[in-house]
């Protein structure tokens, strides 16, 4: 029999005869061995592959389903499938005959189908989301392959993530919607403060323009209040340099204590408004500490001595950097609260070194200021209320000149101070080093025999100071010559040259003292010693009056003070 089966092997592929046989049987065996394995191995394949595998008809029904299909569909065997008619294998597709229908058509004209997605229905009814790729068989006519992957995990994740993007397009409409609303709110806010911002500059420009008018006012009114202030003032003076009934030199003292307390009241509140309006610029200079303090013991001497008390100042070398106008204000501030607020003892101008500042202070042994009045005293209108000690009344204004203009310096007011021992204000300001010549020194005790005999020209456009001024001057023993401008000037000095000027700075016709002085001083060809009195603070004329020489006072002006000046002018020009 085997030897039949050979032969009939041999037939069939064309050996014959005994030698071909000898020489090619085991090859073909060896080959024979190779196709079973390999037919073995596609169908452990087939059998144990994860994904669903088929064969059919391309008319209908099943040739062969690998148990992967059939477990995926819910079946228990492949052969509950292959026993199945075309009918309801077609039904395995949710899509039913005319999906069926639609793939064979593909089929027939491609041969294959990839990616086909579709739903196929398992055994207990459900659905099973799969993706499938058909091949037709080339070898066998009307004969496909499928592979057949369960996605329905993926579609589940798809289903979810597109489920997520949706909640989260909705969470963002949503929010976009509150942003909407949020930003239309925030709008209406802006628009809202704009409003107010608007109605807030227009109110803010009103009043800035009503503050300036007010300012314009006062300063406005204040020049033309301090020049009669200014003759009332000389004539108080003169009569009180004269001896008078008991009784007369009471009234007339209380009368120059009201001058004094009305003077100081105008005078600051026009620096107020003059440095609220930023009009004062600080021109900054280098001065001896000694002529500043000389200036100030001159002035203020008269004032101490007549309350009792002993005004003294240290000796230094020292220079400083600053306003001399700004920085005389401040120290003559502390000088007259000093006098005013102490009852005995003495009152220092002291100088004190830090590195490359010096402190200028001073010193008094009067009421002293409690610790909790020791901020509110520098606010506008807030003053002791301990008794003054000379009797006189201040107006709260001049410590808030003071903090405004160590504003403008770039420095600050210190205070020491204790109750019933006395106070220290101090300041300070940088040191110089820059060179500066000391000025002639002149005491006021000295200051009437200087201006006995001196002939005095006074020029100012207004008749009531011109009679004032010519009253103390003559009862100083001066020659005194009135005139309202340069030409009375002219006619009333006939042509002898005047040892001294005292003119007014604005004069009728928009004329200036200044052009007056230059004009004599060219008439006369003599740098004739000049003093300049005003009533405008805001000294715009500067640079011209230092380069004549000529030093200025405020209406209205303290005749202690203006015969120091007077005194130190017709030394300097001696």
């Amino acid at each position: 029999m085997a030897k039949h089966s050979e032969n009939t092997l041999a037939g069939l592929l064309g050996l014959s005869d005994q030698s071909a046989r000898k020489s090619h049987y085991p090859e073909l065996l060896l080959q024979l061995e190779e196709v079973e394995r390999e037919r073995n191995r596609y169908k452990w394949l087939f059998e144990h592959a994860t994904y669903g595998i088929f064969q059919a008809h391309i008319g209908g029904g099943f040739r062969a389903i690998n148990p992967a299909l059939a477990s995926m569909l819910g079946y228990s065997s492949a052969a509950e499938l292959l026993s199945m008619n075309t009918a309801q294998t077609d039904n395995l597709f949710v899509g039913g005959v005319d999906e069926v229908k639609r793939i064979r058509a593909k089929l027939l004209q491609n041969n294959v189908v990839r990616g086909y997605e579709t739903l196929l229905r398992c055994k207990d009814g459900k659905t099973l989301d799969v993706l499938m790729n058909l091949l037709l068989k080339d070898d066998e006519p009307g004969v496909l392959e499928g592979f057949v992957a369960d996605i329905s995990e993926r579609k589940k994740n798809q289903l979810r993530l597109e489920q997520l993007n949706h909640e989260l397009e909705d969470r963002v409409a949503e929010r976009t919607r509150e942003l909407q609303l949020s930003n239309e709110d925030l709008q209406q806010q802006i628009a809202q403060r704009k409003q107010m911002e608007k109605a807030l500059r227009v109110a803010r420009d009103a009043a800035e323009e009503a503050n300036r008018s007010k300012d314009k006012y006062l300063a406005a009114a204040s020049h033309d209040l301090l020049q009669p202030l200014n003759a009332a003032r000389l004539l108080m003076s003169t009569l009180r340099e004269r001896q008078l009934p008991a009784a007369e030199q009471h009234l007339l003292e209380r009368a120059h204590m009201a001058l004094e307390g009305a003077e100081d009241l105008l005078a600051d509140l026009l620096d107020i408004a003059r440095l609220d309006q930023a009009a004062i610029t600080p021109s900054l200079t280098a001065l001896r500490i000694d002529d500043l303090f000389r200036s100030l013991v001159s002035e203020f001497e008269p004032v101490a001595q007549k309350a009792g008390l002993q005004l003294t100042m240290l000796q230094t070398s020292l220079c400083v950097f600053t306003d001399a106008h700004l920085i005389t204000r401040i120290l003559r501030n502390f000088l007259s609260n000093a006098c005013r607020y102490t009852e005995s003892g003495r009152i220092l101008l002291g100088v004190r070194r830090r590195g490359k500042n010096v402190r200028l202070e001073v010193w008094d042994t009067g009421v002293g200021v409690a610790l909790e009045q020791q901020e509110k005293i520098f606010l506008e209108f807030n003053q002791l209320t301990n008794n003054h000690a000379n009797g006189r009344k201040g107006v709260g204004l001049g410590l808030a000149i003071v903090e405004r203009i160590a504003t403008i310096l770039n420095t600050r007011v210190e205070l020491w101070s204790r109750e019933g021992v006395g106070s220290c204000f101090s300041i300070e300001v940088p040191i110089s080093t820059a060179p500066v010549q000391r000025l002639t020194e002149s005491r006021p005790n000295s200051a009437i025999n200087n201006l006995r005999g001196q002939r005095v020209l006074v020029v100012d456009n207004e008749p009531e100071i011109l009679h004032s001024m010519g009253a103390l001057l003559s009862q100083w023993e001066c020659d005194v010559v009135l005139a309202a401008d340069y030409q009375g000037s002219i006619t009333a000095l006939n042509g002898v040259a005047p040892d001294l000027i005292i003119v007014d700075l604005h004069l009728d016709n928009n004329v200036t003292g200044l052009l007056v002085v230059e004009q004599l001083r060219a008439r006369f060809c003599a740098t004739l010693p000049a003093v300049l009195i005003t009533a405008d603070y805001a000294d715009q004329e500067q640079e011209l009056r230092k380069k004549l020489g000529i030093p200025m006072l405020n209406k209205p002006v303290r005749p202690g003070k203006l015969r120091a000046v007077m005194s130190h002018q017709l030394k300097a020009f001696d």
